[in-house]
């Protein structure tokens, strides 16, 4: 199979050459592209998961051996959770070789935070299968890069360290408005604003308004943070 330019990129991107392109095509196939001849990445997203939850809890135990469950279990979550996977997904330019139908390149597919989040799984997957547990742990560790140093930081509750923000300075808690919905009723994408009363807010889309509301939170600490 002739190697497309966009593809050789994205594989310089991440640090890793397949030997069988197939893996990597499919793991950058959405459901709205797919056909019977073109399977899309979802089986391999469900992989990708798990190799990536491997990998991030032998980290955290060798890096902290003496760390009880209760602090590893948030760090972890910090590590693996969609939002992360979809951050990563954005610094190697996941969106740009992704194959999506036109309905979903439409309504800003490249952008979502959960097909970002997804694709990302199923590269992972597409990796360990090509090349194996080393091969995948190596790119893993690599595009997580400091965020797994930072993970103290990031494995606090979002939402909760908001309100404690707010309540610091005698403001009432924030509130969190949902300002859109996309996506079928089985598979919904909702946009939420994350909103202070001084007026101060931020935006996150998610599939679930749990995840949307936590990194809407995320996102406005980190610009609250940044004006100290």
């Amino acid at each position: 199979m002739k190697l497309s330019s966009d593809l050789q990129a994205f594989q310089g991107r991440i640090g890793y050459e397949f030997k069988d392109l197939e893996l990597l095509i499919r793991a950058l196939t959405h459901g709205s592209f797919s056909s019977a001849t073109r399977p899309d990445n979802q089986r391999l997203e469900f992989l990708g998961d798990r190799v990536l939850g491997l990998v991030m809890s032998e980290k955290l135990l060798r890096d902290d051996p003496d760390a009880p469950e209760g602090t590893l279990a948030p760090r972890y979550n910090a590590l693996v959770r969609k939002e992360t996977c979809a951050d990563v997904a954005r610094q190697v330019d996941i969106g740009a070789v992704l194959k999506l139908g036109r309905s979903e390149m439409k309504t800003g597919g490249r952008r979502k935070q959960a097909l970002l989040g997804d694709a990302m799984e199923a590269v992972i997957a597409a990796v360990y299968m090509d090349g194996g547990l080393d091969q995948a742990r190596e790119m893993i560790l690599t595009l997580w890069g400091d965020r797994i140093d930072k993970v103290e930081d990031d494995a606090r509750d979002p939402k909760t360290a908001l309100q404690e923000w707010a309540q610091a300075r005698k403001m009432p808690p924030p509130a969190y408005i949902e300002t859109a919905r996309e996506g079928p009723d089985h598979a919904p994408v909702f946009t939420i604003k994350a909103e202070l009363s001084n007026g101060r807010s931020a935006d996150a889309t998610a599939n679930s308004k749990r995840a949307a509301e936590q990194a809407a939170a995320r996102t406005l600490l980190k610009q609250l943070e940044s004006k100290k």
